[in-house]
Order: C-alpha cells, then structure tokens, then sequence
C-alpha cells in the first residue's frame, strides 16, 4: 500500500524572488507555452462553459450587518482556478483579497496566494505569495503578443500609464521587440512618469531617447508599439489618425477608441474570446461600464448587432498555428486582454519547481494518515 503522507511546499515572496519569479524572459516563454495549450484546447478553467475568468465576492453599499465590509474601490474577494496540461498537467487557482484602502496602511492594494494541487488526487503541491506571480504574468503577455503581432523592426514604444503593471509590460515588450530604442510615457501624474523613466534608463541602456510626453497624443503618435496600463474610471481616449499603420496596441487595460475605426479598420484580437462569453452569462448588459476591457465593448456590439463573432480572433489559435499572426506591415493590430488562472497556474508551477531544484520553501504536513480513514 502506497504512503498516506501528505506534504507540500511554501515558499514566500523572497523564496519566490531566489526562485526566479521576476524572470520575465523565462515568464513570456511560459506564457507562450500556455496560449499553444489553450489554442489545442488541452486546459481548462470554471464555469459552464470551462472558461470563466473566476468567482468573486463583493460586498453591498449598506451591510446589513456589523462586521460586514462595505463596498469600496476594488473591495473584494476573488479564487480564480484552472487546469493546464501539456507538461504542466497542474491544477490550481489564485485567491486574493483586494481593498483600495490597504495602500494607506503601507501593503499592497491586492494580496494574492497560488495553491497548486496534483491534478489527478487533487492534493496540495505548493502554497505560495503570489503578487509577484500576478504582476510578472500580466505583464508577460503584452509580450506574447508582440511575438506574432509586432512589426520586428519597431522602435518607438508609448507607455500610457506608469505604473507597475506598465512596467512590467515593457518588461516583455522590450524581451520580444529587440530593436526598441526610444520609449515615450504618458501618466496623469508626472513624478510616476519620471519614476518610471529612471528604472527604464537605469535597466535598459539599449533605450537610448526616453522622452515624458505631456498628452496621451504625444506619446502615441509614431509609436510602433504602445501599451496602455491605466487605473481608474475615465479610459485614455486615443483616436485612430494618431495610430501609425503597423502599429501593435496592447491593452491589458481600459481604453476609449471610436467604435467605427475599431469595426471597420482594426484587426481585433483576444487573448481568450471564451472567456468573454463566460462573462456574458455570469454579468449583465451593457458589459463595458462593468468591466472597462476592449472585449466587453465587443460583448456589447454583439449584443447590439454591430459586430459578429468572426471578427475577433484568439492568440492561442495564433500560437497554435491554427491562423497567421501579422499579415502585413499597414495593419493597426489592437490586443485586448483580460486576465486568466491558466497564467498563475503556469507560472507559479514554474517557479515551484525551481525552488525545489534550489532547496528553497518550507515543507508543511497536511497528514501522516487522514484522520477519518
């Protein structure tokens, strides 16, 4: 008879920094690994239709009773969980609390943990801080798309948005787009602009003109590549003439674009259209004021008839090979991408095994014997 024994593995955010979390050359290869799983179909994710970006929690205006949260800016709970095969043949899922409030009181505004668990027993594998799992992932896949959607010969890079979500994202620009060599950053807050240009000049020597621009116009127009990362209710608007042709937008935020310059001049691509379907039933029209990402503006063309779903495409049949990534150098290519467990799964299970090669973590015991067997 085979052990009982149940161990796993936890490691802590500076484990998880020894192990190579913040590797973003390694995390893009990963998560091009993930979107040829997801383009063959070996994963899956919650909800009825397997793709459900995941389960959350909010809190009412007015509780009813005392010691329940009040509603606030970004107050929730939220468990986001996946399988994904291939090598992996992992399943897990990220569960965060987040509160706005949390900044003011010196710790982050969402504080996140990835467990992993053996996909055929279901018993934990790894318990592990995850925040940075969380930035790197996010940040990783502006990259994969530029792989396949990014003209190779870009340069210029807009930024809109200065934040850590932003850097991130140059973080796997600048891995995949090679010959970048001017970066342009556009933040309502100027000292985060300059924040972020000293990390770019201290990191990059490559990049050889950074420049803060003074409007969202200013950084985007001759930009091969922008990428807007911003926070908050009102979306930078951009306008189709100041996109040049070939341009590659990469938006794992909310954005403002004319709706006749998106339907009818812009390739649309996803980074999981099921995903976007899952939100359709779990959420309610209109979907855009909910969410704020491109894709449920395309959820709600659909809805109104403007759009049909054979106008958007998916990277993962992109990585698979299944259809061709850019076709020519004049198509303004927009990226929209939301977010999913398969990327944290992926990612935390590549750190996991690292740290375990490097003798890092803390063995824990669930049990010798299961209690009631």
């Amino acid at each position: 008879m085979s052990s009982t024994k149940i161990d796993f593995l936890y490691l802590n955010e500076e484990e998880m920094v020894k192990a190579g979390v913040t590797d973003m050359h390694r995390c893009v290869e990963v998560m091009g690994e993930v979107f040829d799983l997801m383009g063959r179909g070996d994963y899956v994710m919650g909800g009825k239709n397997h793709n459900s970006h995941g389960i959350m929690i909010s809190f009412p205006d007015e509780p009813e009773f005392p010691n329940m949260p009040k509603n606030g800016p970004d107050r929730r709970f939220m468990a986001m969980t996946a399988y994904l095969g291939g090598r992996f043949n992992i399943a897990g899922e990220k569960w965060y609390g987040s509160n706005r409030d949390n900044v003011e009181k010196g710790i982050p505004r969402s504080i996140l943990m990835v467990m992993l668990n053996n996909a055929d027993t279901g018993a934990p594998e790894a318990l592990m801080s995850a925040n940075l799992i969380s930035a790197v992932r996010t940040g990783a896949i502006p990259g994969v798309g530029a792989k396949y959607l990014a003209r190779p010969e870009s340069r210029v890079c807009a930024l809109i948005g200065a934040g850590v979500i932003s850097r991130t994202c140059f973080m796997s620009l600048i891995d995949v787009c090679t010959k970048l060599d001017t970066v342009k950053i556009y933040d309502i807050y100027p000292a985060a602009s300059e924040k972020l240009a000293a990390y770019i000049r201290q990191n990059y020597p490559q990049i050889h003109t950074i420049e803060l621009a003074g409007s969202v116009e200013e950084a985007v127009r001759e930009a091969d590549v922008v990428n807007v990362a911003t926070s908050g209710k009102v979306y930078p608007r951009i306008e189709e003439e100041w996109l040049k042709p070939g341009v590659y937008v990469s938006l794992p935020a909310g954005i403002d674009l004319d709706p006749d310059f998106v339907l009818n001049r812009a390739r649309r691509v996803v980074d999981n259209w099921k995903m976007y379907e899952a939100w359709s039933d779990e959420l309610q029209y209109p979907y855009h004021p909910i969410m704020g990402l491109i894709g449920t503006y395309y959820l709600d063309w659909l809805a109104e008839g403007r759009m049909t779903e054979d106008m958007i495409e998916n990277l993962g049949d992109i990585a698979a090979g299944k259809i061709a990534g850019r076709k020519n150098d004049e198509e303004k290519i927009l990226f929209g991408m939301g977010g999913m467990p398969v990327y944290d799964v992926a990612w935390g299970h590549t750190v996991y095994h690292q740290a375990k090669e490097m003798g890092l973590g803390t063995t824990l015991n669930l049990w010798d014997k299961p209690y009631l067997y």
